[in-house]
């Protein structure tokens, strides 16, 4: 059942209810009047009412996705989210060897007549699991090497920001730490031999971004998957790919060895990697430098498990191909509890790794093939790598993971709210599994959607800029205790499921990090008061009203959600209490929300009321 009633509005100047044209009143005002050759013309704005409707997500298609959450988020909204991974492994090829022979040519060794092909006796030492943080690519504007984030004056590169006599320019120059006291006196020092500290993103930690000099911890659990990720769905015979949602729960029926599990303490420092002195440079001593790798979760598994599973698998039918190793090894299963703290890792899971590290033996004559005197076995390193997902150049992802989302149900105001055809009053946005929110420009009904605009073709305005605006509820969130807001919105055609931002004509921000740096004609992101708290967000939309003004497009249904990546603009499918639809990807990847006004507002609320404003051009 509808609650709205249709109206017929036979000129524009007679609306009062759904339109407010600018004039001389003291709420509204002309903006100019100019004349463009020898006619005289008005630029002026007219107010429209937009409806909104606040939908729940039941679930939403979570494998292949370009970020993963994982962990523990507690929206003071929202209630609690659960978040989970469970990925296959990928080999690096078919059929991998350990060592420099094949299991083959070891089996036959004693038989072969030479003596440098031995039994190899492979034996892992070490095995790391090693996913990176995501980071901000803030920029270095002194151009010091320091990046902002760390820099006690990024304008200027004469600063000395651990106060030790040099200027972080001259401690770039001389490759020292412009963050440590160092000293190039050091008989020892090696230059830039020294961890740098990362600008980290999306790390939330109970309900707060992480930032510089924070102490945080989790509790981080590593099982052996048991459940086979199918790639293709059965039900399509076999020809589309086989789809997971965020409801389906795999522990603890589809896990089994624990492979890891303990404390990870979250830095922003790079990991030094210690080396081993190559013996075939003479003239350096690779011990004495680290090899760098980005922050990010590091941890040692199981060697026994990675020892039988993997090593003393070489030769076997589990690695003839990656759909027998998938049928074989299923996976892992990723977890987060809290120590003292909740805390929600946004991951790009395509640069995970799995490191098993091993010894084998060789035969090594010491190029000396007519004298066996010297001849012996010795014990070399290797490595051997699995991944979890990968990207082809075709952008094209190879390999399956799973983020699953476990929710607490929404307080009662806002289940309330959730798929009723009423107008809202209030528009609740929510990441992840959330909520999805459908908006009609100028009037409820479509057809009486039709009737605005062509009144406003009528007046054959040309139309200068559209926006929509949107208030953020901030008692809603104030009372609710400290609320990180989504820094952006994104709005995308219901129908169609593209973006409302035309690329052709946008303007970008290099120096700024991606989110808040691109697309800044469409905008999106939040604007804050003196007190960092978020007002509003203004959703730039005139190539869409142009569209339908002058290009006899549809006023199509439109759909909000939010985006920690203004980049991700494709669109999944997602379940709703009323069937399936797609839409976009972005608001999946981040358990942030927040609490907008709506159309349906009181009349003291009125001056936060949803509303689009179009500025346009009237010739007289």
């Amino acid at each position: 059942m509808s609650f709205f009633k249709r109206f017929n509005f036979p000129v524009l100047t007679g609306i009062l209810l759904f339109v407010v044209f600018v004039s001389c009143e003291d709420e509204i005002s002309t903006i100019g009047a100019e004349v463009i050759g020898g006619e005289a013309f008005n630029t002026d704005k007219a107010v429209y009412d937009v409806f909104a409707y606040n939908k729940k997500i039941e679930a939403v298609r979570t494998n292949k996705l370009p970020h993963y959450q994982l962990g523990i988020f507690n929206d003071p909204v929202y209630g609690k989210t659960e978040a989970r991974i469970t990925s296959q492994l990928l080999l690096p090829s078919a059929r991998p060897v350990f060592g420099r022979f094949s299991q083959a040519v070891e089996d036959s060794s004693e038989d072969d007549g030479n003596e440098s092909t031995i039994q190899e006796n492979e034996i892992v030492t070490e095995v790391f699991l090693y996913i990176p943080y995501l980071t901000n690519p803030r920029g270095d504007k002194d151009g010091d090497g320091l990046i902002n984030e760390f820099d006690a004056d990024p304008e200027d590169s004469n600063s000395d920001t651990d106060g030790d006599g040099f200027t972080d320019n001259q401690e770039r120059i001389n490759g020292t730490n412009p963050l440590v006291d160092d000293s190039v006196d050091d008989e020892d020092f090696v230059v830039n031999n020294f961890a740098q500290r990362i600008d980290l993103d999306s790390i939330y930690v109970n309900s707060t971004v992480f930032k510089k000099d924070m102490v945080a911890s989790f509790n981080l659990k590593v099982e052996r998957s048991t459940y086979f990720l199918r790639d293709l769905d059965p039900n399509t015979n076999f020809q589309e790919a086989q789809e997971y949602f965020s409801s389906q729960q795999f522990s603890p029926s589809f896990v089994s060895d624990v492979l890891f599990e303990g404390e990870v303490v979250i830095d922003d420092e790079q990991f030094l990697i210690e080396q081993d002195d190559d013996l075939s440079t003479e003239d350096v001593d690779e011990s004495k430098t680290f090899k760098r790798i980005q922050p990010g979760i590091r941890v040692s598994l199981d060697t026994d498990f990675f020892q039988e599973n993997i090593i003393d698998k070489e030769g076997g039918s589990e690695f003839v191909s990656q759909a027998n190793f998938n049928e074989f090894m299923r996976g892992v299963h990723l977890s987060i509890s809290s120590i003292s703290d909740d805390v929600m890792i946004l991951l790009d899971i395509k640069e995970a790794k799995i490191t098993v590290v091993y010894d084998y033996d060789i035969f090594d004559n010491n190029d000396t093939t007519d004298d066996a005197s010297d001849d012996g076995v010795e014990q070399v390193e290797a490595e051997f790598e699995l991944s979890m997902l990968q990207q082809g150049l075709d952008g094209l992802l190879r390999g399956n993971a799973v983020n699953t989302f476990i929710n607490d149900a929404f307080p009662a105001v806002i289940s309330n709210a959730m798929n009723v055809q009423d107008n809202a009053s209030r528009i609740y946005v929510k990441g992840g599994a959330g909520t999805y929110t459908e908006i009609r420009l100028f009037a409820e009904d479509e057809e009486d959607g039709v009737e605005f605009v062509n009144q406003i073709k009528a007046e054959n305005w040309i139309i200068n800029e559209a926006n929509l605006i949107f208030y953020v509820d901030r008692s809603a969130l104030d009372n609710a205790g400290t609320v990180i807001e989504p820094p952006r919105l994104y709005l995308h055609n219901a129908e169609t499921k593209a973006p409302l931002i035309n690329v052709s004509t946008e303007n970008s921000d290099q120096n700024s990090v991606p989110l808040f740096g691109l697309f800044l004609n469409y905008d999106g992101i939040v604007q804050k008061s003196s007190d960092g708290k978020g007002e509003k967000y203004k959703v730039r939309i005139t190539d869409h009203i142009n569209d339908i003004i002058i290009r006899d497009s549809t006023n199509a249904k439109l759909g909000l959600s939010i985006t920690p990546d203004i980049e991700f603009i494709g669109a999944s499918n997602a379940m709703f209490s009323d069937g399936e639809m797609d839409i976009p990807v972005t608001p999946t990847l981040s358990p942030l929300g927040t609490v907008l006004y709506g159309s349906s507002v009181s009349a003291e609320e009125e001056d936060f009321k949803l509303k689009l404003e179009i500025f346009y051009t009237e010739t007289n």
